[in-house]
């Protein structure tokens, strides 16, 4: 079974050093020898092939590899892609042969309509008829194949074929820079912090995409049973990263009122102690802790303990 994985390299990639952690966490153990984009994975019966994130849901839609590690911009370019080569061949509209497992909880982003922030252009119509650059082609030009049909009054569903009077211009890097060059009137592209956007003198207008990193599996994987085994130890991994277990004492007296504030995935643990009191486990999302704690201490816990988890099921 083949894992692929959005890591290319050290030096490129947003998504790398997270998905690095994510295989680590998950016990997925390899070393990649330099210059080499295979790795086999020393515990399992897997590869491991480090490919850009724009490959990756080609390589999982066509089913050559079980599993990838990519981002939800990408997969939907990638499905926008197999839509408008059906539509140019008049085949009917196919979904592709990848499907989403999980959220990853990473690499959050925006695939975002920019214009020169002093510019004449307020609004992504104000874009129709003119030229946008873009690496999405096949998004950018679905979005505004369907901006074009609602200004025509059209069908709210417009074939990606559809003649666009919008010009899309493909660019593979330095997206930004287009619109300072002359060489797009406003672009598509992905934000994260906004720093590279502002830096360049634009304002995002609209979204047509919210991006966040994603598991993908192949609608026909070779090894289902290994599948199901890396995606469970991926989710468990997620899981711990948005939890902590906290640990406290408490009397017996006041269990109703302490459980209330941590009542854990399905329920705490509870442990008798000596003279009335209790001890009790249970898991908080590690995002409320700190008014967990402040609750807890009000209803009168004591000896409070916040511990992190690396792993769980």
């Amino acid at each position: 079974m083949d894992l692929v994985n959005s890591a290319h390299s050290a030096a490129e990639g947003r998504l790398n050093q997270a998905t690095l952690n994510l295989l680590e966490g998950a016990d997925v153990q390899f070393r990649r020898e330099s210059r080499l984009d295979i790795a086999l994975v020393k515990n399992l019966p897997i590869a491991l092939i480090f490919l850009p994130a724009a490959d990756i849901p080609t390589f999982v839609g066509q089913g050559r590899v079980d599993l990838g590690i990519t981002g939800w911009d990408q997969v939907k370019e990638y499905d926008a892609a197999v839509k408008a080569s059906a539509a140019n061949e008049g085949a009917p509209t196919q979904a592709s042969g990848s499907e989403m497992v999980m959220e990853l909880e990473f690499g959050a982003c925006k695939l975002q309509v920019q214009v020169p922030e002093k510019g004449a252009y307020h609004s992504s119509t104000d874009l129709i008829g003119r030229t946008v650059g873009t690496s999405f082609v096949n998004l950018t030009a679905e979005y505004f194949a369907q901006l074009e049909a609602q200004s025509n009054d059209a069908s709210k569903d417009p074939l990606p074929s559809q003649k666009l009077r919008t010009k899309i211009v493909e660019l593979s890097g330095s997206v930004e820079a287009a619109c300072a060059l002359g060489v797009a009137d406003g672009i598509v592209d992905l934000v994260e912090s906004g720093e590279t956007m502002r830096a360049a003198g634009l304002k995002a207008i609209d979204t047509v995409v919210e991006s966040v990193a994603v598991l993908i599996k192949s609608r026909s994987p070779s090894n289902p049973d290994m599948v199901d085994l890396i995606a469970s130890r991926i989710r468990g991994v997620i899981t711990a990263q948005r939890y902590v277990l906290c640990q406290y004492n408490i009397e017996r007296s006041s269990i109703a009122a302490a459980t209330k504030i941590t009542p854990g995935k399905r329920a705490p643990t509870i442990t008798s102690l000596d003279d009335g009191w209790v001890a009790v486990s249970s898991m908080v999302e590690k995002k409320k802790i700190a008014l967990v704690m402040d609750d807890l201490t009000r209803v009168g816990a004591h000896d409070i303990l916040v511990l992190d988890i690396h792993n769980t099921r």
